[in-house]
């Protein structure tokens, strides 16, 4: 893909002091040689990009080889081998692993199928389901899913139709979950179900739930904006599920999944913000080696003004993002401050890739060009994790609450 290159690290944008602590300092930096040296070079030979992902198998070598090195669980409890990293230093991590440019960025912490969707659940979990399922995933053995969208439950979490009915010392689902992240390579996923006799009753529960098991399937022959087949469909037809394998209590299992919400939707920031980056960083490049009218297009006021405008709204995002995880870290609630910080991060990098593409010109509205990959990538931020609007009515009820 052009503009991809990987095998070097990229200067700032801008000589600003880094605000983590030394051991984020030092775990970035070795990251960074990870991400440019060995995954660069896998992703070479192997032919893998951002339109082209790879296949389970070398997958898994990255997860192992990211668990040796000893990214792979830091954001689990102590206990399971975590680093418990205040929230400031996991957005700062986060963006450079995302700012890199690498197309393995999602998979050096395991996001869309590691420690970080179990990592909430450990405290709940027993110690049966601690050996069977978050240990192997701790240790990137098995990957998980996180399965709570359906067709018609998505901001509405709870009116799932999937129901999960007990039987002796079973529970037998039957359901559709749609749109889950890492779906197509998953062992397992964490899945919430109806437990409610009455339909018309919300009774969510979560459970742990093999997708080998008889009954469970998962349908991946879609691909969303981002172009990779990262999504799947959960089909659960008459699926038996131990009773041993409820995680919590029975009822519980929206508050679980919401449980960490507010931490979850600002550690989606700097994901955001990493890609736009790459976005700025690209355009600005774009503007200095690109000549019309016998000199170069960054010399022109009308684009002097768009990376202006684009380092500005960058720099504010930012600002909001680091501001709201001090904030957590300090021990503040900080629902409100969250959720703007998700809304403005996401609409803001939007904005920086719109603004990157119309840089680009011609070259930007070319499938190949990385620009584009991240003006369809940045656009699905708006939506994934809760919509803007879910955010603007978060936003709204806590001040009027206040």
């Amino acid at each position: 893909m052009k503009n991809d290159a990987i095998s070097a690290i990229p200067g700032p944008l801008f000589d600003v002091p880094f605000e983590g602590s030394a051991r984020a300092a030092d775990l970035i930096a070795r990251i960074q040689e990870f991400l440019f040296g060995e995954l660069a070079a896998l992703a070479r030979t192997q032919g893998i990009d951002h339109e082209h992902g790879a296949d389970r198998q070398l997958l898994q070598q990255v997860w192992k080889r990211s668990h040796a090195l000893g990214f792979y669980g830091m954001t689990l409890p102590a206990a399971m081998g975590g680093l418990e990293l205040p929230v400031l230093d996991q957005v700062l991590i986060k963006e450079a692993i995302y700012a890199s440019g690498s197309p393995f960025a999602p998979h050096v912490l395991g996001e869309l199928s590691g420690p970080p969707r179990v990592g909430a659940l450990v405290r709940h979990a027993t110690p049966h389901q601690l050996a069977q399922f978050i240990a192997p995933v701790a240790q990137a053995d098995k990957a998980i899913c996180f399965a709570l969208t359906e067709a018609e439950a998505g901001s509405d979490a709870g009116a799932l139709q999937t129901r999960a009915l007990r039987d002796g010392e079973d529970f037998v689902l039957d359901g559709r979950k749609r749109f889950i992240s890492g779906a197509p390579f998953a062992d397992y996923a964490v899945l919430m179900a109806s437990t409610a006799r009455d339909p018309a009753q919300r009774e969510i529960t979560a459970f742990f739930v093999d997708l080998k098991s008889p009954g469970v399937r998962v349908e991946s022959g879609y691909k969303t904006m981002a172009g990779q087949s990262h999504t799947g469909d959960i089909v659960l037809e008459a699926c038996r599920v131990p009773a041993a394998n409820q995680i919590g209590e029975q009822g519980r299992g929206l508050a679980l999944a919401l449980g960490r919400i507010t931490v979850n939707r600002l550690l989606h920031c700097p994901a955001m913000l990493g890609l736009a980056q790459l976005a700025l960083r690209d355009a600005r490049d774009y503007a200095r080696q690109r000549r019309q009218f016998g000199r170069a297009i960054g010399e022109f006021q009308a684009i002097q003004h768009q990376l202006a405008d684009m380092a500005t709204e960058l720099s504010a995002a930012r600002a909001l993002m680091l501001g709201t995880a001090r904030q957590i870290d300090a021990g503040s609630d900080a629902r409100a401050q969250a959720a703007m910080a998700k809304l403005f991060c996401s609409e803001a990098a939007f904005r920086v890739a719109d603004r990157a593409v119309q840089i680009h010109g011609g070259e930007g509205i070319v499938q190949g060009r990385r620009v584009e990959f991240l003006f369809r990538m940045l656009r699905m931020y708006r939506v994934l994790t809760g919509t803007s609007e879910i955010q603007r009515n978060t936003i709204a009820q806590e001040l009027l609450r206040a």
